[in-house]
């Protein structure tokens, strides 16, 4: 090729790039940078498995974003875990009618042959259901449990109806099943599984276990009313590997008053590897940490803000629990936790906080439409472990969560499921609270 043909195909490729980066430019004007932390960090970086190179990556990226956004002390954690590795996973309903579903190993699953394992399918409606199946009676077969989960506004179906995810495969296995299949933990209707970790019973041993679509469920239901002898053929070959590395990053906002306690805001880094970890926790790390660069424009807060993108939540909460550990003799006094998606906060809880400054929150809180909640804070998985080691107060921002199960743990968890302006709305949400906690010099622990 002549040289001039190449500078002009040159020219013409810069000429795209350019255009190309005007276009990206344009979409993030006015999207604020808890959108611009978000998107670079699920895009960059992609799915982040705990336990997995792509974690190790994430960590390597938040230690030097953070550093970037004028944090001190930004800090590597490693620690090992459990993990799970995922193999190949696939599913047919083969008798009495032949369907391919759509099917994804749960967390810490048993692993079958190359081959797979096949058995006769029995149903259950429920998880009460199986608990009630007399002792050995899956031996040999294939368990397939049902539920009714149903979208709300603050998600609480999950702990329940989550209970089939989490317990089911243990019940099957010690009722002596080859395997177990479940409806997804999700209240969408679209074909695609959500994932998640399972929680198996001492002595119990593992068994392929893994979650199906809705629809595919809704297929599985409708042949068991017909009551027509049911056949399934799985393979999952994904395996529990021992001593993996994981670990957090936690970063602080040194304040102008060392001797008070600091305040820890959290999310967690890792991810699902079925999508891009954007609603779970992506969006949560990027509140935390534009809500406390914000707090800061105006000076530096009385307290210490410190941010802590914990590892391997996904998998019991792993990375909350290294942390209280490795800070235990650091005294904290109010922990706060994203991770609910990027939905608009619409209540605010309490737990132990000092009652003058909760009537500040809610009065600060108010004009953005959030209003308190009798019930109590929890925190979340990343902070629990520090909250009961420390009897700290807490504060939950509560999210709207009517359609975040539609996109848990799936291949949907992607960057243009958030809205700009309710993900902005959770920022100044976050800016309001840590603005009045940051600056308080008295008690923030209730007496």
């Amino acid at each position: 090729m002549k040289p001039t043909a190449c500078r002009a195909l040159a020219s013409a490729a810069a000429l795209v790039l350019s255009v190309c980066a005007a276009h990206a430019d344009e979409k993030s004007v006015g999207k604020g940078m808890a959108w611009t932390i978000m998107e670079d960090l699920t895009v960059e970086t992609g799915q982040r498995l705990a336990g997995s190179p792509e974690e190790a990556a994430a960590r390597e990226w938040a230690v030097t974003r953070l550093k970037a956004l004028g944090f001190q002390n930004v800090k590597n954690e490693p620690f090992t875990i459990r993990g799970y590795v995922r193999g190949h996973d696939s599913a047919w309903l083969t008798a009495p009618y032949p369907h391919k579903l759509a099917i994804t190993a749960l967390g810490y699953s048993g692993t079958t042959p190359e081959g797979g394992v096949s058995g006769d399918v029995v149903y259950f409606p429920t998880l009460d259901a199986i608990k009630a199946a007399p002792a050995a009676s899956l031996t040999g077969k294939i368990a397939f449990i049902d539920h009714a989960m149903k979208a709300n506004q603050d998600g609480s179906g999950y702990g329940p109806y989550g209970n089939v995810r989490r317990q089911g495969p243990g019940i099957a296995a010690a009722k002596g099943a080859i395997g177990v299949v479940i409806r997804s933990i999700g209240t969408d209707n679209h074909r695609n599984p959500h994932t998640g970790a399972i929680s198996w019973p001492a002595g119990v041993s593992a068994i392929p276990a893994g979650a199906v679509s809705n629809p595919d469920a809704d297929i599985i239901a409708r042949v068991a009313r017909s009551g027509k002898l049911m056949r399934l053929s799985l393979t999952l070959t994904g395996r529990t590997q021992e001593n993996m590395p994981s670990g957090n990053v936690i970063a602080d906002l040194p304040g102008r008053d060392p001797s008070l306690p600091m305040i820890i805001v959290a999310c967690h880094l890792d991810s699902w590897d079925l999508g891009m970890g954007v609603i779970d926790d992506g969006a949560g790390c990027a509140i935390v940490t534009a809500a406390a660069l914000k707090v800061q424009e105006g000076g530096k807060p009385l307290r210490t803000i410190r941010v802590l993108w914990a590892g391997a939540e996904e998998l019991g909460g792993l990375g909350g629990q290294a942390y209280a550990k490795a800070h235990a003799k650091e005294p904290h006094a109010l922990a706060m936790e994203s991770d609910f998606g990027a939905d608009r906060v619409w209540n605010v809880k309490f737990t132990r906080l000092a009652p003058q400054v909760a009537e500040s929150i809610k009065t600060a809180l108010n004009p953005l439409g959030i209003v308190p909640n009798a019930g109590a804070a929890d925190g979340g998985a990343d902070v629990d472990a520090i909250i009961k080691a420390q009897k700290l107060a807490v504060i939950d921002l509560a999210q709207d969560g009517t359609r975040y199960f539609d996109l848990h743990h799936t291949p949907d968890d992607t960057l243009d499921k958030v809205d700009p302006a309710q993900l902005q709305q959770n920022v100044d949400a976050w800016t309001a609270v840590l603005k009045i906690v940051a600056t308080e010099g008295g008690a923030l622990i209730a007496p």
